[in-house]
């Protein structure tokens, strides 16, 4: 029996995102970008909005209850992202900086993309992929341009979940329009 073509092209973009977050999780292992090297922290970076590196022995595992197949996991209490495989293998994960509206938990798909703008905190964005909204605010993973963590917002409802500019690269590539985000505790 043939194989639907559809299946064929889940396949192909699948293989295709999990080499393209290969290729970047091999290019970060060597050390800094030369463009990565020039995105330093700008002055409206706080000092303490940078979250601290994990100190454990080993790779942060995959939170229990967070789906299967390949995903985006987002944990909201340990401001974590996971880029799951289709064999649940986690091929990255990495720290984020929430805005101040949280998606409820739950699964969502990526709904859309866009590959630059500026935030509503008025920080020039790029690696946009939306995925929730809550009280009319639309949240989506970034990352600065510049680099910078976000300042604590004053009084401003924001759904950015900033983080690194690799680690956008690396969410953008795998985060295609469809993809499966899950959100836990």
């Amino acid at each position: 029996m043939p194989v639907p073509a559809s299946k064929v092209w889940v396949t192909g973009l699948t293989v295709g995102a999990t080499a393209a977050v290969a290729v970047l999780a091999v290019q970060a292992d060597k050390g800094p970008h030369p463009t990565a090297a020039a995105a330093r922290p700008s002055a409206s970076a706080s000092a303490g909005a940078s979250p601290a590196p994990t100190k454990s022995a080993g790779p942060v595992a995959v939170p229990d209850g967070s789906g299967t197949g390949a995903r985006i996991v987002y944990s909201l209490g340990q401001k974590r992202v996971w880029l799951v495989d289709a064999s649940d293998a986690a091929r990255r994960t990495f720290t984020v900086w929430p805005g101040t509206v949280s998606p409820d938990l739950g699964s969502y798909t990526v709904s859309s993309r866009n590959e630059a703008t500026t935030g509503s905190d008025g920080v020039e964005i790029e690696n946009i992929v939306y995925f929730a909204a809550k009280s009319g605010i639309s949240i989506a993973f970034s990352n600065a341009v510049d680099g910078s963590s976000p300042p604590p917002a004053e009084g401003k409802q924001t759904g950015g979940v900033r983080m690194r500019a690799a680690d956008g690269a690396a969410l953008w590539t795998f985060g295609e329009t469809g993809t499966t985000v899950v959100v836990v505790k």
